[in-house]
């Protein structure tokens, strides 16, 4: 008997391995500590990441320059991080910005919105320039904004969408036609009693133009224009939360056959907490996260959506669309729920999920960070494809004793597997056009390009990723499309040329900065910053 255990445990071990795969992806400390709690993340077209916290935290470890002060704190609760020097900027917030939303605008601004208290209704503006600080707007907005999301839209202006108590959506920038606050009826809808569960919506424009809006567990797709909703979608199988506080992920995958006279959309769902787990949560008990992912094509006839299961339930995880079309799972927790103190069991090893595989061969599960990343905790896609993770702190103040969980200052950075010595004969480096290239709507775009070994022609593609403002699990306008290569030539000995055409229309890739990325053999260049107008 002993022996028939000894194998059937094999079997078991060798069937999961099968699914996960072998670890891979490498860890570095960037910063000890860069003063604040990174709760927010941008990265703007100057390769500096601007990452803020609270202003009601107390003090933080992070010294406003020249003893400025605000409001009796000498402390920063934003900074600029330089991705090439690795190292960090104060900078000044006048009010409170937590838990806030926003988004890149074509020009490259950041425009934050919202926030707590003092900070609900006001828009802060910060410029990508050598020593530039925000900008803050009072009253620039029409509700409170606290847990929303915003999400850029083909004319450039953004929709903000949600919030606490806030059952509706505005515009920014303001115009005379539409300065107004619109009814969403179906936030309402969606609000779990005593629990919410649908904070911080997930957001995506989809190709025609249209709006994804999930909330909870389910979603609809939303003409914001007519203020109409253009199709219900059936509830998630199980009809368990996914958005804040029961917090899960999700991200529209790769957008591919852009020429094609119907492109293929499709959304995946990941993680969450069983519904009342906040409640119970609170009450000391600690339910298992989901252990599920959810995925659905949003322009069929007749959606469905397709179930799958993860390696490790996650709940507070962040999930990123990276170059070479693969989406990294990465923080959180297995069991409980966002909240103060209300998460246990730190998920360390990340998972990269392979869209292109068949279900039962999607997940690999990646090596593991030493750091707990649970509440309150950052990762976001830098130019030269790492992984920068911050943040975490699931208490109202910087506690560093005497807690199960201390407030993290650490920056680190994940290197996916694409990153390791082994493939840099395979990997592209992008020779023109330079970075910071103007392109057009729907017009060819020639790349040039060097390879040191041998280049497969036919495994050549080009990747166009819009940086997310990320927060809460959730990376907001997070985008990626993959150009299709029409013809790759040699053009000397180690240099080669790939033409490509440009999205066609603001529905496809809203205007402003992206990420282009060369991928050869599925290992992406570093990337130049393109704007497309």
């Amino acid at each position: 008997m002993k022996s028939i255990s000894l194998i059937l445990s094999s079997i078991l071990f060798l069937i999961h391995f099968s699914l996960t795969h072998a670890a891979g992806g490498k860890w570095q400390l960037l910063q000890q500590s860069v003063g604040i709690s990174a709760m927010h993340m941008q990265l703007l077209r100057n390769d500096r990441v601007v990452m803020f916290d609270r202003t009601d935290f107390g003090k933080s470890n992070l010294p406003l320059p020249n003893g400025e002060c605000v409001r009796n704190d000498c402390t920063a609760h934003s900074a600029e991080y330089d991705v090439k020097t690795n190292t960090v900027r104060p900078l000044s917030l006048l009010t409170d910005v937590w838990c806030s939303s926003g988004a890149v605008a074509p020009n490259g601004r950041l425009i934050q919105t919202g926030g707590n208290g003092d900070g609900e209704r006001n828009v802060r503006v910060f410029e990508p320039c050598t020593g530039c600080d925000w900008k803050e707007f009072e009253n620039a907005l029409g509700a409170r904004r606290w847990y929303a999301t915003d999400h850029i839209l083909p004319n450039g202006r953004q929709i903000i969408i949600g919030g606490r108590r806030e059952f509706n959506y505005e515009f920014y920038p303001k115009t005379g036609s539409s300065s107004k606050v619109y009814s969403l009826p179906f936030l309402v809808q969606t609000d779990d009693a005593g629990e919410e569960n649908n904070l911080y919506p997930f957001v995506f424009l989809n190709v025609d133009g249209n709006l994804f809006i999930f909330a909870n567990n389910r979603a609809i797709l939303f003409d914001y224009a007519k203020n109409n909703v253009v199709k219900t979608y059936p509830q998630i199988p199980g009809g368990d939360p996914r958005c804040y506080p029961s917090t899960g992920s999700a991200v529209l995958l790769p957008l591919k056959n852009l020429a094609a006279p119907s492109v293929e959309a499709e959304v995946l769902v990941c993680g969450g907490a069983p519904k009342g787990s906040f409640v119970k949560a609170n009450q000391g008990t600690f339910v298992e996260a989901l252990n599920t992912c959810a995925r659905i094509n949003i322009n069929n006839p007749k959606p469905q959506w397709v179930m799958e299961t993860m390696p490790q339930a996650r709940v507070m995880g962040d999930m990123l669309l990276l170059p070479d079309g693969t989406v990294l799972l990465i923080n959180g927790a297995s069991s409980g729920t966002a909240g103060w103190e209300i998460g246990r069991n730190p998920v360390l090893n990340p998972v990269v999920y392979r869209p292109d595989n068949a279900i039962g061969s999607r997940f690999e599960q990646q090596n593991p960070t030493t750091i707990p990343r649970m509440y309150h905790s950052t990762a976001i896609l830098l130019r030269d494809g790492r992984v920068l993770v911050g943040g975490s702190n699931p208490h109202e103040k910087y506690e560093f004793t005497n807690v199960l969980f201390p407030t993290e200052l650490r920056l680190e950075a994940f290197s996916p597997d694409y990153l390791d010595a082994k493939y840099n004969n395979l990997r592209p480096q992008i020779v023109a056009p330079i970075s910071q290239a103007k392109i057009n709507y729907g017009k060819k775009l020639s790349i040039q390009f060097s390879v040191k070994g041998n280049l497969a022609t036919k495994s050549v593609s080009v990747s166009m990723v819009a940086p997310s403002f990320n927060t809460h699990s959730f990376s907001m306008n997070q985008r990626l499309l993959v150009l299709e290569a029409e013809n790759v030539k040699k053009v000397g000995t180690t240099a080669y040329q790939v033409q490509v055409t440009t999205p066609a229309s603001g529905n496809l890739a809203p205007s402003g900065y992206y990420l282009l990325y060369v991928v050869h053999q599925k290992i992406p260049s570093a990337a130049i910053w393109v704007q497309i107008l």
